[in-house]
């Protein structure tokens, strides 16, 4: 009855870790932990900001490299030690991979730190434009031309991706997704899909990725990344969801999730089991002045609206086509004002 529990459950667990003298809790589970041992921790982030909590073990080295993957291009460290000063931070010099930013930090033994991992200005309201995209699969060997095409516009921050990023999502796949992802000049930030429950578990995306359901906040726009990979929500993700809605209440809202609570042409099963949850979680979103929502799952193109809310699925990704509306591969370029709302959506064919 509740086939996404697990997965809610490991939501829980992204983020943290305990090894080499240091314990790691990242708030919010917004980075995944990839490695973490004597003098050296790395992590994957998924959302343009984000802090996390250290605390140094009595015997613990005094610095540590930190190394985040899938990190804005921009991004800044600031490290600032509980109930002290700010401890020296420095950048140990230019990555070959744009998402890639390597510091020096030194956290005091037997003292706890915050370090916050975010680009110059990202919690001022300034519009600003980002890339929608969802559905790579069993195209994941050719994904490099629609970064390469949103590589061409100096104006994206980053991709907010629906989910159903590999064809089975086994390590080895996502490994590969991740890799190929770094031929992105920006960071791509992500709820999962149906395909990445196919490997037993989802084990590996939660340890590789992070988390299916986040909350995060950019330049005065509030984003959601729901996990519907089951054609539902788990009742623990949907009391989450409730808070970050109340959270986001007056502010510009983005809400992305894989399957659609309900897709407007119904000639296959692109929408949620039960009618009933989907349009309780649609007048949900309504009521609390969502301003877009983002969907994949269906391979096509769709823009549409449900309770007023402007939708869109775009399932572009390369996974086998659904030709029903002759868009082919595609991405979506969407421009946000967190002061005037959601500006402006534009489909991008790359072939």
């Amino acid at each position: 009855m509740r086939p996404a529990e697990g997965r809610a459950q490991k939501d829980l667990e992204v983020g943290r870790a305990e090894a080499g003298g240091l314990t790691v809790t990242v708030e919010e589970g917004l980075a995944a932990v990839r490695g973490l041992e004597s003098g050296a921790l790395t992590l994957w982030g998924n959302a343009p900001a984000f802090h996390v909590r250290t605390v140094a073990a009595a015997g613990a080295p005094e610095w540590w490299t930190l190394r985040v993957r899938n990190a804005m291009p921009d991004a800044e460290l600031v490290a600032v030690e509980d109930g002290a000063g700010e401890p020296l931070a420095f950048e140990v010099g230019p990555s070959l991979v744009p998402t890639e930013k390597v510091w020096r930090v030194r956290l005091r033994p037997g003292a706890g730190a915050r370090l916050t991992v975010a680009p110059p200005g990202w919690d001022e309201a300034r519009p600003f434009r980002f890339a929608a995209l969802a559905d790579v699969q069993e195209a994941l060997p050719k994904v490099g031309d629609i970064y390469a095409r949103m590589n061409e516009d100096p104006s994206l921050r980053f991709i907010f991706f629906a989910g159903d990023l590999t064809e089975r999502g086994t390590q080895e796949q996502l490994e590969e997704f991740q890799e190929r992802l770094t031929a992105s000049r920006i960071p791509l930030y992500a709820t999962l899909g149906n395909h990445e429950t196919y490997s037993g578990g989802d084990t590996a995306y939660h340890a590789l990725v992070g988390r299916g359901s986040h909350h995060f906040g950019f330049q005065g726009v509030r984003f959601t990344m729901v996990d519907s990979a089951d054609g539902t929500v788990d009742p623990r993700v949907e009391e989450q969801f409730d808070t970050w809605l109340e959270e986001a209440r007056g502010a510009v809202h983005v809400v992305g999730m894989h399957i659609a609570p309900l897709e407007p042409v119904g000639v296959r099963n692109g929408s949620f089991s039960s009618r009933n949850e989907a349009a309780g979680l649609v007048g949900k979103m309504a009521r609390a002045g969502v301003d877009l929502t983002l969907y994949g799952h269906v391979h096509s193109y769709y823009a549409f609206s449900n309770a007023g809310i402007p939708a869109f699925i775009s399932g572009g990704g390369g996974a086998i086509p659904e030709r029903f509306d002759g868009v082919g591969r595609h991405y979506l370029a969407v421009e946000v004002d967190p002061s005037a709302g959601v500006r402006d959506v534009a489909l991008v064919r790359v072939d």
